[in-house]
């Protein structure tokens, strides 16, 4: 017997032969083109093929999965419709005369490269996007098209990666469960499978090999456990596993749809976290009561250029409408520290995540923040949308918000557009000095969301990004709890909601305190949602 350890990112317990996911991944060869005039209008017919293609899957899976899943390969479409992916691509053709192929897949390479290396881990997920789409336009540049997840017999899939296009067309019939080398728990291929009740396992590394083809196998997606030809214990063993998943899936089932309320009778909301539209369907499935904290910087960052206001329009239109009267609420840039934009040309700094960053670059640059701010306040008139704005440490920094937030109101009102001139200002409570002074800050604004993981950091002095110190961040630590306590009282005292965003709000050992002190909200990632809803449901 032999065990591979990995990454569950979707809960469950499989056994089945193993079969691997072959493709020909191979970098396509440099070829000159005689005439690079026509092998960019081959570029763009294959393009224009794909947007079709991924218009057909986004239909699919709908159908399939519904329509919050789908988003994605809307998003996928715009990557391909994306002028700088198309600039590149074209502009390798013609500056080193190559085929269309080559070109592709070095845009690729440069894209992918480019997202792998940013601090942000849900931007650094966004390269396995990238590949899918150009993968895509290779197979219809070159003819040949993957077929190989359509086989009949059912299997545990394995792979190097796969793309979300390909988890998408899984057939749960046939894959009994799927097991990759990379991969992470927040990709949208892990999020396919949790919806799709898959048991998954990624990031084995270099352990999982291709000998095992053919071998008899147990996933376990929750310990992240792979058993290659177990022994009849260890199968006793899983069998059991799997009947305890069984049964703990049919009680969280029981919260679906149930409002989750204190012991005082008070509701309390739990939404969700969320990075861009393409998560919404993973909010959805999850059963949030709404999304506490959509995070704006994937509009920022990957690119060259500031978003416009109709990209962002567009953006945050498309999550208020999928949320179908649930609030979303959405942070405003939190550009700096371990998010970085070159075309921002933010000077390099010894200590980044105390320098110019999130709401201090808004109110330095405030044509950039206005710009942001008439995107949301005309996504509002499309459903029902709060502004948050992060990093706040004064009072008179949420006054000169405010009166930004005024001008993008009275501009588009002068121009006609509309907008709930009545959408929440909210501010995030993640600095001790906020939380000190929160009883100050209350009297301004509509509700607090408390940022825990920065408010530990900063509370502790201990850098979130340093894995030495991390025994000297405890989590728990009595200041932080004090400073959320006093950031509630102070929040109700002036009539206000409270809620906690942070990594603090899916710690089921702290659910129970966050109900004593009166926290309203309590937003998190999505597979996290009926866990917490069952504890506070069934205390």
């Amino acid at each position: 017997m032999t065990v591979l350890h990995g990454e569950g990112v979707s809960r469950g317990v499989a056994s089945g032969k193993l079969r691997f996911l072959s493709r020909n991944a191979q970098a396509q060869p440099r070829r000159e083109a005689a005439d690079p005039e026509a092998e960019a209008a081959r570029f763009d017919k294959a393009r224009g093929e794909a947007i079709v293609q991924l218009a057909q899957l986004y239909v699919e899976t709908r159908a399939r999965l519904g329509e919050e899943q789908s988003l994605l390969f809307k998003i996928h479409q715009m990557m391909l419709e994306d002028l700088d992916y198309r600039e590149t691509v074209t502009g390798l053709i013609r500056s080193e005369k190559v085929c269309a192929e080559y070109a592709v897949d070095q845009a690729a390479a440069q894209f992918s490269a480019m997202f792998t290396q940013m601090d942000d881990r849900y931007m650094r997920e966004r390269a396995a996007d990238v590949l899918d789409v150009s993968r895509r336009v290779i197979r219809l540049l070159t003819g040949r098209e993957d077929d190989a997840l359509m086989e009949a017999e059912p299997a545990i899939i394995a792979a190097d990666d796969l793309a979300p296009s390909e988890t998408a067309r899984l057939d749960r019939e046939r894959v009994l469960a799927f097991i990759t080398a990379k991969g992470s728990a927040s990709s949208h291929t892990a999020i396919f499978a949790r919806t799709m009740g898959i048991p998954a396992v990624v990031g084995l590394g270099d352990s999982l090999l291709e000998a095992y083809s053919g071998r008899e196998v147990f996933v376990d997606g929750t310990s992240g456990e792979v058993y290659v030809e177990p022994d009849a214990e260890t199968v006793a063993g899983l069998q059991r596993r799997r009947a305890a998943e069984d049964e703990r899936r049919s009680y969280l089932e029981r919260f679906r749809g149930r409002e989750a309320a204190a012991p005082d009778g008070r509701r309390v909301l739990v939404c969700a976290n969320i990075g861009s539209p393409a998560d919404l369907g993973a909010a959805l499935t999850g059963d949030a009561d709404g999304v506490g904290l959509f995070r704006s910087e994937f509009l920022y960052l990957g690119r060259d250029d500031f978003p416009s206001e109709e990209d962002q329009y567009r953006a945050y239109r498309e999550a208020v409408e999928a949320m179908g009267g649930r609030t979303v609420v959405v942070r405003t840039l939190d550009i700096g520290a371990d998010k970085q934009a070159d075309y921002f040309r933010l000077p390099r700094e010894e200590n980044p995540a105390m320098g110019m960053r999130a709401i201090r670059i808004c109110l330095t640059r405030p044509q950039v923040f206005l710009t942001q701010l008439r995107a949301l306040y005309r996504a509002s008139a499309h459903g029902k949308l709060a502004i948050m704005f992060p990093m706040i440490t004064s009072v008179a920094e949420v006054r000169r918000i405010k009166e930004i937030c005024a001008q993008a109101r009275r501009e588009l009102e002068a121009e006609g557009k509309p907008f709930d001139g009545h959408a929440e200002l909210g501010i995030m409570i993640e600095t001790p000095a906020a939380a000190v002074i929160s009883d100050l800050l209350a009297r301004e604004v509509d509700f607090f969301s408390i940022g825990t993981n920065d408010l530990t950091q900063y509370t502790l002095a201990a850098d979130r990004q340093n894995a030495a110190i991390e025994p000297f961040c405890d989590r728990h630590h009595e200041a932080v709890l004090r400073l959320i306590r006093t950031t509630v009282e102070n929040a109700h005292g002036a009539g206000i909601w409270a809620g906690i965003c942070g990594e603090l709000a899916a710690d089921a050992a702290l659910t129970d305190i966050f109900l004593d002190m009166g926290v309203d909200e309590l937003s998190m990632t999505p597979g996290s949602i009926l866990e917490i809803k069952a504890r506070i449901l069934d205390r």
